[in-house]
């Protein structure tokens, strides 16, 4: 499977020749030309890693690379820089970087970096469950299906993002900021209330099970309450 990769650099040249590297070894590379495309771009993909330069016009890395972790505190990223003093390599770090790559430098030296952090990260992860017991239903979260009391349903790729972070979060507290953040990439009053919308549904599918109950906590959050668990 090709990995995905942010590449943002602002020097279109050294930035192709990067892109061109990458994909001959087999990585799908997105490449913005500064911090504003960077974000663009951060919020409708998702990426095993992003690829950073520091200077650059309008939004520079360091800003960029805290956006990022906004949105994704767990997002591996590695820093391109022409600086090599120690408080700019500290302040790199402090954003939120893995690694740290003063220009100019060996090409196989970042593809090395890229394959031993995107492996490590994969190490970390905790394998996704095929299937949760939800009461009494049973949700499969590949296939998207929640099936129980005689009915099987295909959900949306919202609804099923919703409901497995929900199980992921159950009996406790899932803050509105990380599931707008993690699903709808933004958090503003407009995606607030879509997200409403989707609680309400999942809400209305899980009704015929007594058991289960999402509850609102004003302005926090929402708690999946498994009476089970």
């Amino acid at each position: 499977m090709n990995h995905n990769v942010l590449l943002v650099e602002d020097d279109p040249n050294f930035g192709m020749i990067l892109k061109d590297y990458l994909e001959l070894n087999d990585f799908h590379v997105v490449l913005a030309k500064d911090g504003i495309e960077g974000i663009i771009e951060f919020r409708k993909n998702n990426f095993d890693i992003c690829v950073l330069d520091v200077m650059m016009p309008r939004k520079d890395g360091f800003t960029l690379a805290k956006e990022i972790k906004n949105v994704n505190p767990d997002q591996a990223i590695i820093f391109l820089t022409a600086k090599s003093l120690k408080e700019d390599i500290m302040k790199g770090y402090s954003s939120g970087a893995d690694d740290y790559l003063t220009k100019p430098f060996d090409s196989d030296v970042l593809m090395a970096k890229v394959k031993a952090i995107i492996a490590r990260n994969k190490r970390n992860e905790l394998p996704e469950q095929e299937s949760y017991e939800v009461g009494k239903f049973t949700f499969d979260p590949k296939l998207r299906v929640l099936a129980g009391y005689g009915e099987t349903r295909k959900l949306s790729p919202k609804e099923s993002e919703l409901l497995k972070l929900m199980l992921q979060y159950k009996n406790d507290l899932l803050p509105r900021s990380v599931a707008l953040l993690k699903i709808w990439k933004d958090d503003n009053y407009f995606t607030g209330r879509s997200m409403d919308v989707y609680v309400a549904k999942l809400r209305k599918y899980l009704k015929a099970d007594e058991s289960i109950e999402i509850q609102n906590i004003h302005s926090e959050g929402f708690t999946l309450i498994l009476a089970d668990s």
